[in-house]
């Protein structure tokens, strides 16, 4: 079965030089994990963010960490099968499918050549922002099924949109089209959590990277699960989100990770 590569239609961006031109969180996030697909000037804001916040390595290892552990939730206890990842960033061996949304170029033509379909199921690539849910949630319709229950990952995405961009309208709307029973995963860079460090490092990334991050409050986090059911632990910093070892939840990283259910 083909995968398919939805967003062809859109207004041409600029050209790919010019993305490698400026540090972008995708490929950053790479290389914070030990990734090889990062460019001189990401390596570069990635190297400044780990001298303002040594725990930003540990946090990205640990965020990668609580997908794997919570999409294994989804499927064998919550029994989702369909998945719906936006904000994907650069493919890894360890991916979820179905359907993968990001709008970094860079990100789209290593999907081109790493997301294909397997006997197992249906793979498909979308290009767009979060910012359009819409347009989203129509693309996805090609290969989900929303009368049946999906899972929705924001994994470190949320954190890129500004508040004037009206994140929690876009979650409203994006769980508005779930069928009951579909879950929401989210992980989100903490202001609260250790020194300010975080915040400290956003504010020079924000000066480096083409995307703007805002860490938030567990309690501005909690807010976008609003009208849904978290699953045990609640809200918890990502490492002591269900645990292989008890020693991992001592992790020291600053994200904020749950997820939960539409009842």
């Amino acid at each position: 079965m083909q995968n398919q590569q939805s967003g062809n239609d859109r207004t041409p961006g600029p050209p790919l030089a010019q993305y490698a031109s400026v540090a972008h969180v995708a490929r950053v996030y790479d290389y914070l994990l030990g990734g090889k697909d990062n460019f001189a000037v990401d390596r570069e804001a990635a190297e400044q963010a780990m001298r303002i916040n040594p725990a930003v390595v540990p946090t990205a290892r640990a965020n990668r960490a609580f997908l794997a552990r919570a999409t294994r939730y989804l499927t064998a206890e919550a029994g989702v099968r369909q998945f719906l990842d936006i904000g994907t960033g650069m493919p890894a061996s360890s991916n979820v499918r179905v359907v993968y949304v990001d709008h970094d170029p860079i990100v789209l033509s290593h999907a081109r050549a790493l997301l294909i379909s397997a006997p197992e199921g249906r793979t498909d690539f979308i290009e767009a922002d979060l910012r359009q849910p819409l347009a989203i949630l129509a693309e996805a319709a090609r290969t989900l099924d929303f009368g049946r229950p999906v899972a929705v990952i924001l994994t470190a995405i949320l954190n890129l949109i500004l508040d004037d961009d009206g994140p929690y309208q876009l979650v409203r709307q994006l769980v508005g089209a779930l069928a009951p029973g579909s879950c929401v995963m989210i992980s989100h860079a903490a202001s609260d959590i250790g020194n300010g460090d975080m915040a400290s490092m956003a504010s020079r990334l924000n000066e480096l990277m083409a995307q703007q991050t805002v860490p938030r409050s567990r309690d501005q986090v909690a807010g976008f699960f609003a009208g849904l059911e978290l699953v045990d632990p609640g809200l918890v910093r990502v490492p002591e989100w269900r645990p292989a070892l008890a020693v991992d939840a001592a992790a020291p990283a600053q994200m904020w990770a749950g997820v939960a259910v539409k009842p």
